[in-house]
């Protein structure tokens, strides 16, 4: 414990650094922007922020994206409570009592409920994080080719199984990611795959264009066919708003609901591919089931507003255990993370405490410092943030595309990069057409690379052995468990029918 305190605090003294701490409030004001701007999301924010890490240290790169995150899962409730427009998903639970609060008289309050679920559920998952990362680290050292191969498969049937709607087009969009990552030179032998003698493809296609063309400008696409609106909210242009805290007592009646938000918010961020988005909707779930006052839900009441936002905030921290510690994403926004550390060249795993122990203890001590600004940004800075909602949709769209061509263009300064992120914003628009889901996608162009060299390491370790990955107990246990995952969804649609 003594050595963990001295690597936090030098950790403390990265980010209390001039340039880390500006970039952190930077992040912090965009997450908040996204999470408010209709036509963006917590994901697509932080994917048009990364091409401008690549000047970027490792560390400040980071601690960027993380306070984007950790903001974006609370700017939305502002105008879900304000004016019943959730700004993501993750802000859909709020609408159902943080808005009965406000038509009955009490925005303030409801405002007060909402930023104290973040501040509390924040705080709880960074402690967390920090407590669990180094057990858990390690414990994957132990691991070989065989267990990262079943804990990479383990995360992308997660993904499927928890993605919702149809798992055929998940499983379809899942395989049309690992394609896309078997395109270029293979690692393994040295030979070209799918290329078809264009030159460009021989180095492969770069997940980052993947994300930024499908989620960017795909949803661009989406909103030009849908038509823009001028403004969403006429009304954001005035009014008295403003943030009025809830007393102690008040905070020791619904003591339980924070608890147990905070835990279902930690353990949801932990499973891969789950998010936030889960995490708000399960606790609520859990509240209407188990909770003191599950009867008045929807009518107004504090437990409302408190389960979602704390569940939500505090999944941050849950999805970075499994990506700092084993390089699995737990979330959409923790993928686009995992990029940075790749195009930096180090690979988040148990080695990342040994070779970057001071970008890893910097991240947890931003966490710490990007829920407090967090929540005092959006306390003093309310009216501005709801003012945003002014911008018209057809002007942010413009800006959306400018920046996304800025970012293929940065990533190898090839005009061919303009091409290949249009090909899949188009690709990104006929997924959100024809309800594929689009993380699936994106994963498995991420991760499809880290399986594909497990599984030939594995192979080639074992003598095309595969049983390996059954009688070896850590391998065979998660393999397991990716069975499951996968079966989930296909048993719960026929027991429904």
């Amino acid at each position: 414990m003594p050595d963990l305190l001295v690597h936090l605090g030098g950790g403390f003294a990265a980010v209390l650094q001039p340039t880390n701490l500006a970039v952190l409030a930077i992040g912090l004001v965009l997450g908040l922007l996204v999470a408010v701007l209709p036509g963006l999301t917590l994901v697509m924010g932080v994917v048009l922020a990364l091409p401008f890490t690549y000047h970027m240290g490792l560390t400040p790169a980071v601690i960027l994206l993380t306070a984007m995150y950790v903001s974006g899962t609370y700017g939305g409730a502002f105008t879900s409570i304000l004016f019943r427009i959730p700004g993501e998903p993750i802000d859909v639970p709020l609408l159902w009592d943080g808005y009965a609060m406000a038509r009955g008289g009490a925005p303030a309050k409801a405002l007060g409920w909402t930023l104290f679920g973040a501040l509390g559920g924040g705080l709880v998952a960074a402690v967390v994080l920090v407590l669990l990362s180094q057990p858990v680290a390690r414990l994957a050292l132990t691991f070989s080719a065989p267990e990262f191969f079943a804990i990479i498969l383990f995360g992308l049937t997660s993904v499927v199984s928890l993605g919702g709607g149809s798992v055929s087009n998940a499983l379809i969009s899942l395989f049309i990611g690992l394609l896309i990552a078997t395109v270029g030179t293979d690692e393994t032998y040295g030979t070209e795959r799918f290329v078809f003698g264009v030159r460009m493809l021989s180095d492969g296609i770069e997940y980052l264009l993947v994300m930024v063309g499908a989620y960017g400008l795909g949803e661009v696409f989406t909103r030009l066919e849908q038509g823009f609106g001028t403004s969403p909210l006429e009304a954001a242009r005035g009014g008295s708003i403003r943030t009025e805290l809830p007393r102690l007592r008040e905070l020791m009646a619904i003591k339980a609901t924070f608890a147990r938000s905070s835990l279902i918010g930690i353990l949801v961020g932990i499973v891969p591919g789950a998010g936030a988005t889960i995490a708000s909707f399960v606790s609520y779930g859990a509240e209407a089931q188990y909770g003191r006052r599950r009867r008045q839900l929807g009518s107004g009441i504090p437990e409302g507003i408190l389960a979602p936002q704390t569940a939500a905030t505090a999944s941050v921290g849950g999805a970075l255990i499994p990506l700092l510690t084993m390089g699995i994403p737990g979330s959409g926004a923790t993928a686009i993370i995992l990029a940075a550390f790749l195009l930096k060249g180090v690979q988040p795993g148990p080695q990342v405490f040994v070779t970057s122990g001071d970008t890893v203890y910097a991240i947890f001590a931003a966490l710490f410092v990007a829920v407090l600004g967090m929540c005092l940004l959006g306390y003093f800075a309310i009216k501005l943030l709801v003012k945003v909602l002014a911008f018209p949709e057809a002007v942010v769209s413009a800006f959306v595309v400018m920046f996304c061509f800025i970012g293929a263009l940065a990533a190898r300064n090839n005009l061919a990069d303009l091409y290949v992120i249009t090909a899949f914003g188009i690709l990104g628009y006929l997924f959100e057409r024809f309800r594929f889901p689009i993380a699936p996608l994106v994963l498995g162009a991420i991760l499809g690379p880290l399986a594909e060299n497990a599984f030939m390491t594995t192979m080639i370790s074992h003598d095309n052995d595969w049983t390996v990955l059954f009688t070896r107990p850590v391998a065979g246990v998660v393999m397991v468990l990716s069975i499951i995952a996968f079966a989930y969804p296909v048993l719960r649609r026929w027991r429904a029918r």
